[in-house]
């Protein structure tokens, strides 16, 4: 279950009890590699510990450079014990799962499997209807580049009260929820606007790419992303949860502040059924696979050019100005000018940023062990990219 939101707070989006949040301080326990690099990276290691003096839990970050790797955390990982934020941690990424299935759906139409052009109507004949919804007109390409006007199924207030806030969610965390189950909350709305006329973030898109990944594959979404990408790549650390509700180790706890009525109350929500989260944001990964991940992506390791060039064509992301969004991935310009792609992604407990420049020579990636903090994240970058944490 992601927590990203069309409305979003600097590059990340957070669920709406987590909009909520007030700064929680933890003491900041931060460790370093013992490595040349490391002294090029101490505006990001500053800009990290000031997130964790904020009230951020802990954090685990690893760039990736032309002097080599650097990886370093701060913070805790654990409220209760104290036991610090681990380099290597795995971590929930949310909607960052969006990019690995477009490119899946992109390598699928290399092999002229599928057309972007085609309507989600042709391969999910019958399952986009009602309300004004209409699968004959929307595109596989408006899925993946969120122009559709499906209705966001984590905007439904109903959901949200059940599955994602409060005691409906502590009481109703272990279920196994189906992709029909939250589709049907999102086409019990009429969409927002018509197929094409702007971009707005909406999860109910990824669950029906991922529905096609599987029609078209003949084979579970899981197993075509592990085949395609995190073998070739040597993924290690990158899995689907399925309905297990653990993390691998090593990891981390996640944070959540659940009650928007008692703002200082902090839960443990690390434990949640991994099918919540099917198809838009599922997935387990690293600060490590992922940085391998987006530098293979840029330099034409996972798609041919063209199909490259269709994933970073963007349209206008008018909830953040300044931001253009392709097909699964995101591009924006750092405020010293050095423009990357990068994804985010949000679920309860965890909130991680992905980015790479488009040459893919320099990635950096990073995960928050809470669900606030997101005012922080922009700092990290241009401490990074910029060697300021100034805006």
């Amino acid at each position: 279950m992601t927590t990203r939101k069309s409305a979003r707070a600097g590059l990340v989006g957070l669920a709406t009890v987590a909009m909520a949040a007030t700064a929680f301080t933890a003491p900041a326990q931060a460790s370093r590699d013992n490595t040349p690099a490391a002294a090029d990276h101490r505006a990001t290691q500053r800009a990290m510990d000031a997130a964790v003096r904020a009230g951020v839990p802990g954090i685990t970050a690893q760039v990736r450079d032309g002097d080599g790797v650097w990886k370093s955390a701060s913070g805790v990982g654990n409220l209760e014990t104290g036991a610090p934020r681990g380099k290597n941690d795995r971590f929930r990424v949310g909607s960052i799962t969006n990019t690995f299935v477009a490119t899946v759906l992109l390598q699928m139409e290399a092999e002229k499997r599928l057309s972007l052009d085609d309507t989600v109507e042709r391969h999910l004949p019958g399952l986009v209807r009602g309300n004004g919804n209409d699968g004959n007109r929307i595109t596989v390409r408006q899925l993946l580049n969120h122009t559709t006007g499906l209705y966001d199924y984590l905007a439904d207030a109903g959901y949200i009260e059940t599955y994602m806030a409060g005691d409906g969610y502590l009481q109703h965390r272990y279920d196994t929820l189906t992709p029909e189950k939250r589709l049907t909350v999102a086409l019990s709305h009429e969409p927002l606007f018509e197929p094409g006329a702007r971009h707005w973030f909406s999860h109910t898109n990824d669950i029906l790419a991922a529905l096609i990944v599987e029609r078209i594959g003949g084979k579970s979404y899981e197993d075509e992303v592990r085949d395609r990408i995190n073998e070739p790549l040597g993924l290690k650390a990158t899995s689907h949860p399925g309905t297990s509700v653990h993390l691998p180790r090593p990891s981390g706890r996640g944070y959540a502040r659940l009650f928007p009525s008692a703002p200082d109350r902090i839960d443990d929500v690390t434990e949640m059924n991994g099918s919540q989260g099917w198809g838009d944001g599922d997935m387990i990964s690293s600060a490590d696979d992922l940085n391998r991940f987006y530098r293979a992506l840029m330099r034409g390791k996972l798609l041919p050019p063209r199909q490259l060039k269709a994933m970073t064509t963007t349209v206008d992301n008018p909830d953040f100005p300044g931001s253009a969004y392709g097909l699964g991935i995101e591009r924006f310009t750092t405020s010293c000018g050095t423009t990357f792609w990068y994804h985010d992604g949000g679920m309860l407990g965890w909130l991680t940023l992905a980015a790479t420049t488009e040459d893919g020579r320099h990635q950096i990636t990073f995960n928050y062990n809470s669900s606030w903090g997101a005012e922080t994240v922009l700092p990290i970058l241009n401490a990074e990219y910029c060697d300021t944490p100034s805006l």
